[in-house]
Formats: C-alpha cells, sequence, structure tokens
C-alpha cells in the first residue's frame, strides 16, 4: 500500500527488491508501485528528443520543453534523494570516469584552437549528454522503470521508422538527391543518424520480445522489430548496413547454444528472399563499402582522407588535442578549409581530447559493457528472466554502437550515453537483487553517501 503521506516527487523508499512478475519472469510494472515524478519527466525528455513535438507544433518551440522536462527531472530526482539524507547521484565507477572525461576537457579547453570555443562546447552541448547519462543511471532504479523505459524508446522508434519509410516511398530525398529524409529532429533528420538510433533500439526491441509470452505482445514486437530493420535499409546507409549486420551476427553468437537458435535460420532464410525486393540501387551502394572508387558521391574517399589528417594531427599533439568540439579547426588547418568532422567517434576524442581523452572513453565504454556482462552473469540460471533479455539486449546496442562509431561525428552526443546509462541502471537494479559483492569488485554496485 502507498502511503498517502509520501509528496508525489517523493521516490517510495524500496523494502526489498521488487519481484520478477512480469511475461516469462520479465521486469514487473505493477500498478500499485508509484514510479516518482522524475521517471516520467525523464521519460518526457526522451519523448521530446526523439519526437521533437516542437517541429510539429511551432507553438510549443518558444517553451523549450527538451530543457524544461530535463530540469524538472534532475530538479525532482535530486530534491527525492536530498530530502532522504541521500548525495545527489550514486557514484558507480563508470560515473566517475564519465566526470573524469568532462575534468580532462575542462583542464585542456586553455589550450584549445578556440578555447572559449571549447569551453561553450563544453556547457551546452556536452554538458546535457552528461546529465542525461547520470539521470538514466540514476533515475531508473527498478525493474518496472527499467521495462517502461525499454518499451518507451521502441514504441517511440515506430514513428521515426514510419517517416523514414514514407518518405523514401514519397521520394522525400536530401537536397543532393540521393538519400531519403529521416524524421525532423535534430538526432535523426539526416539519414545516417536515423540508421544508428534505429540500430541502437533494435536490440532492445528484441530484448522486449524475448521476455515476453503473450502472442499479441510478441507479433507486435516482431513486427516492429521488421518495421525498424525496413526503414535502416531505406536510408541506404552504409554504416547503417555494417552495424545491423554486426548485430546479426552478434545475435547468432550469443544464440548457438540456446533455445533461442531456432530462429537463426529463419532470420537468414528471410533475409534471403527479402534479397530480391531491395531497393534499386541499394546493393550498388553498399558495395562501396570495399570499393570506395565506386562511389559517385566521392564520400567514402573524403572520410578516408580526413581519417588521415586526424592521425597526423594526433602524432603532432597527441597529449592534449586540439580542444573538446575543435576538430573542424583542427582538420581545416591540416587539409584545407573544408569545414567538416571526422566521421569517427575515436579519432574526435583523440584529436580533440589526445590519447587521455579516448583513453577515458574507452574505459567507460568497457565499463558500461562490463555493466551487463555482470547482470547476465548474475542471471545466467534463469536466462528466461526479463532483466537479462534486456541487459542482453543494452549489450549488443553497445556492440552495435562500437562498430558505428567508425563511421560517425557523434562522440559527445546522446547516442551512446543514453545506451551507457541504462547499462549502468540494469548493473545497479540486478545489484539490488542479487548479492553485491561480486558487483562491488568491479565497481558496478551504487555508492550511496548519506548525509549527516
Amino acid at each position: 500500500m502507498i502511503d498517502a503521506r509520501i509528496p508525489w516527487w517523493r521516490e517510495p523508499a524500496a523494502v526489498g527488491p521488487e519481484p520478477a512478475t512480469g511475461d516469462r519472469g520479465g521486469p514487473s510494472v505493477e500498478p500499485h508501485q508509484r514510479v516518482g515524478f522524475a521517471f516520467w519527466a525523464l521519460m518526457g525528455f526522451t519523448f521530446v528528443l526523439l519526437l521533437a513535438p516542437q517541429e510539429r507544433f511551432p507553438v510549443l518551440a518558444p517553451l523549450r520543453i527538451a530543457m524544461l522536462t530535463a530540469l524538472l527531472a534532475m530538479a525532482a530526482h535530486v530534491f527525492s534523494r536530498l530530502s532522504r539524507g541521500l548525495s545527489m547521484m550514486a557514484f558507480t565507477a563508470p560515473t566517475k570516469i564519465l566526470l573524469c572525461l568532462v575534468g580532462w576537457a575542462l583542464i585542456t579547453a586553455p589550450f584549445s584552437y578556440w578555447p572559449g570555443g571549447s569551453v561553450t562546447f563544453l556547457l551546452e552541448n556536452f554538458s546535457k549528454t552528461v546529465i542525461v547519462f547520470i539521470l538514466l543511471a540514476n533515475v531508473v532504479d527498478s525493474r518496472g522503470k527499467l521495462q517502461r523505459i525499454s518499451w518507451g524508446l521502441v514504441l517511440m522508434s515506430v514513428p521515426l521508422a514510419a517517416t523514414t519509410i514514407q518518405n523514401f516511398m514519397s521520394g522525400i530525398s536530401l537536397q543532393t538527391g540521393d538519400r531519403v529524409v529521416g524524421y525532423s529532429s535534430g538526432l535523426t533528420a539526416n539519414p545516417n543518424d536515423m540508421a544508428l538510433m534505429l540500430n541502437l533500439i533494435l536490440p532492445l526491441c528484441v530484448a522486449l520480445l524475448l521476455a515476453s509470452s503473450r502472442a499479441g505482445t510478441r507479433i507486435l514486437l516482431a513486427s516492429i522489430a521488421c518495421l525498424l530493420t525496413v526503414a535502416i535499409v531505406a536510408t541506404f546507409s552504409r554504416a547503417g548496413f555494417l552495424t545491423l549486420m554486426v548485430t546479426g551476427l552478434t545475435y547468432f553468437w550469443l544464440y548457438r547454444n540456446r533455445a533461442e537458435r531456432v530462429w537463426i535460420p529463419v532470420i537468414v532464410a528471410l533475409a534471403l528472399l527479402a534479397l530480391p525486393i531491395m531497393p534499386s540501387g541499394y546493393v550498388e551502394r553498399i558495395s562501396t563499402i570495399v570499393n570506395i572508387e565506386d562511389d559517385s558521391t566521392h564520400s567514402a574517399e573524403t572520410r578516408l582522407s580526413d581519417m588521415k589528417a586526424a592521425a597526423r594531427l594526433t602524432v603532432a599533439n597527441p597529449l592534449v588535442g586540439a580542444g573538446i568540439g575543435m576538430n573542424v579547426l583542427a582538420l581545416n588547418e591540416v587539409r584545407g578549409e573544408t569545414w567538416t568532422a571526422v566521421h569517427n567517434v575515436y579519432l574526435q576524442y583523440l584529436v580533440e581530447l589526445g590519447l587521455p581523452g579516448l583513453g577515458l572513453f574507452l574505459l567507460l565504454y568497457v565499463s558500461c559493457l562490463r555493466a551487463t556482462g555482470t547482470v547476465l552473469r548474475a542471471l545466467q540460471a534463469n536466462r528466461s528472466d526479463g532483466l537479462f533479455h534486456i541487459a542482453e539486449g543494452l549489450r549488443v546496442s553497445l556492440i552495435a554502437f562500437a562498430v558505428a562509431a567508425l563511421f560517425h561525428p557523434i562522440a559527445y552526443h546522446f547516442y551512446f550515453y543514453s545506451i551507457a546509462g541504462l547499462a549502468i541502471a540494469a548493473a545497479a537494479v540486478c545489484a539490488a537483487e542479487q548479492p553485491v559483492q561480486a558487483l562491488q569488485r568491479a565497481g558496478l554496485a551504487r555508492h550511496e553517501t548519506v548525509l549527516s
């Protein structure tokens, strides 16, 4: 029973592990459990971030609803924790690594190609991403919340994918005329970014499908997975294709000795049957991955040239870098003024923050991957557990990002940090239900500081 004396903005005190009473032992979403205002504000921010209602309804634009929902989530979460005598956030090892990365960006800002620009980028761009990571890692602290936000992301991906397919069928393309326009939001307007977003959400869709025992739910999720796959193809994104292939191969490897392996021949057969109905020119575009001289847009050659220029910059300045957000200025000096960023996350960190910056990012990535691995090992005996499937989906998303990062200039954007935050949240939920010794050794248990 909910204590009526608990204010609406307060998170109810946990009295024990949340029971796993959902589908096939999956995350439970119990109607009597109060989720908390901070979580719903975070869900609202995610909705605004992905679907950008202000683009559809310009009257919302002056309200800056993305910033408003993020601030509400942050304020509600901080107030709830402080009112319970806790520190503002739980300091897991990945969170500490991220804060070290932010600190390094701040330390190196005076040595930047444009110090003021680096400070502005850090405060106005990267700081928002960091806040979202911290909110996800802290606010999503139960099975129910983890399931809700996973469902939210999957359902929000439907209009993204549907719009992409509709634009493709209608011939609505970019100004260059050769690629479809994505969804009208900052994260998915570009077809490459759209393919990336859908590739990261697809494993969560698979996770929810596997965690459900209801036929109707499974059919719905299978349909959404097919929709996302078709939309990824419609973007004609070579990086999207490679990421999708890596996702598929990862699942084949994971399921090779499991009951789910019965789906492998079915998926392979469907893929082969789909080959004759691929969009015109798709196979030719994908073939330019290995035959870059056949690319009429010369984009592959340009990006390869930029990567070589970035490597030369790193050799010249391996420690400090060009300053956060300044890889474009640095590359202009080396290869001429094209005002384009290097399309590689690892080279972005290397050029802008030097070897220490790249090292911290890789350490953060590995720690998030380890977080999902810790959950999978803890629940190895109960693979039907919904938390197991969600952690596995997040792990596949992280692996997919590692490949996509080779082709995207998104080092400080929400794509990776959203999945990473959920990975840390999944580890924390597992830590609340399992003996925490192993998680503490891995640095993944939440360290709560009680304020005196």
